[in-house]
């Protein structure tokens, strides 16, 4: 099961005395990933090596450190700690010794590995969209119940009969929610996709 982050993480470490920093964040979105990258980039440091995935889409930069040995082992720590939607920002001041190709490799996607590994994480859940109506006697049960399975209330509309309901539901949890929501109103309650 994939994860994102529940918000900002970072993790220091000196290697051979070149300071490394990595920063990882959520996202939602490419621009989100490129506006976090931007925003936590420092201009004084030697390097501001980046990674960012969103499902099927991911990007990388090694910025100026050779070819593949910084933006593709960060990614690569992203996908080997089961995260989606992160972005990471990876800094380095240059400290005058070279760390050689296998040790950049090493650096980056450590400093990257441990600070995903120190993160609060989520969980992807994959919803599905349905809906119900309810009376309003019967709104807050039905929203607690939605609540207790995972799922999010995503639109309510007020009619002269009721509530209109519309629900994210994980897969698995639609049956337990027809039950459960049955149970409650004696069968009037009914979930539609």
């Amino acid at each position: 099961m994939p994860f994102t982050l529940a918000g900002l993480c970072e993790y220091r470490e000196e290697i051979r005395k070149s300071r490394f920093i990595a920063l990882a964040a959520p996202i939602t979105s490419a621009v989100e990933a490129q506006a976090f990258i931007e925003q936590h980039s420092d201009l004084n440091a030697s390097h501001n090596c980046w990674a960012w995935k969103l499902a099927d889409q991911y990007r990388s930069s090694d910025d100026g450190e050779p070819g593949g040995t910084a933006g593709r082992p960060i990614l690569a720590a992203i996908e080997a700690q089961d995260c989606d939607q992160v972005s990471v920002v990876v800094i380095r001041w240059y400290g005058g010794i070279q760390l050689g190709t296998g040790g950049l490799a090493r650096a980056y996607g450590g400093s990257a590995n441990k600070c995903l590994q120190g993160a609060e994480r989520i969980a992807l859940i994959s919803r599905v969209p349905v809906s119900c109506v309810c009376g309003f006697s019967e709104l807050a049960l039905v929203k607690l119940r939605v609540a207790e399975l995972g799922g999010l209330v995503v639109e309510e509309t007020f009619t002269a009969n009721g509530v209109e309901l519309q629900l994210a539901v994980g897969e698995v949890q639609i049956d337990t929610l027809q039950m459960q929501l049955a149970d409650l109103s004696r069968g009037r309650i009914l979930l539609q996709r």
